[in-house]
């Protein structure tokens, strides 16, 4: 497999500042050799209100920033943060199984947008830089029954995912009619995007 850190000469240690497995598989998978944090960052800390690219992109940025402490000089930092809206309105990750199924009732038959915010800080002894973007993808749901979100409800995997559901999983992914825009975007890590801002970011540091 490339050794993409190679390819783009990262002139150190890359974190990824993140607990999910899911970011942590898409970036062994396309071949980032890298190390990972989990940063303590408050997320209700940041107002729902604002504009959602801002939105994910402000807790991206708390995400990379956060781990820096954790992290030893001269690496490069990845904060990343995905959310879901619909009508204007955040659907962050559900409090319970009645949330869970409050936001799926509301999703089914709609078409929704989901936001990743991407962050890239780098730390050194004397300097701390940091380059920030975005990307969101277009998300149309079929009709679902009752039976079938209650079915995906009851198997946990709605609670610890934006807007409840995660295309990526086995039943999950049968909600999704169609698709606009980037994959990875929904699953919580635009691949390409990352690989873009990290080439530029690179020639940043040089």
């Amino acid at each position: 497999m490339i050794s993409l850190n190679t390819l783009l000469n990262l002139p150190c240690r890359l974190v990824l500042a993140s607990q999910s497995p899911r970011r942590n598989t898409l970036m062994r998978h396309v071949g980032f050799t890298f190390e990972t944090v989990v940063p303590n960052v408050d997320e209700d800390s940041v107002p729902t209100t604002i504009e959602p690219s801002a939105y994910v992109e402000h807790l991206a940025l708390l995400k990379a920033t956060a781990a820096c402490a954790l992290c030893a000089d001269d690496a490069i930092v990845i904060g990343s943060d995905t959310t879901v809206v619909l009508d204007g309105q955040v659907l962050n990750k559900p409090a319970d199984n009645d949330d869970a199924y409050r936001m799926l009732r509301a999703l089914s038959g709609r078409t929704h947008t989901v936001f990743t915010g991407l962050a890239l800080v780098h730390v050194s002894a004397s300097s701390m830089r940091k380059r920030i973007s975005s990307r969101h993808t277009h998300v149309t749901f079929r009709d679902l029954s009752d039976d079938e979100i209650h079915a995906y409800i009851s198997s946990g995997s709605p609670l610890d995912k934006a807007g409840a559901y995660g295309i990526q999983d086995d039943f999950g992914a049968m909600f999704v009619h169609r698709v606009d825009g980037c994959y990875y975007t929904i699953v919580g890590l635009p691949l390409e995007l990352l690989y873009i801002e990290l080439r530029q970011f690179v020639k940043e540091l040089v």
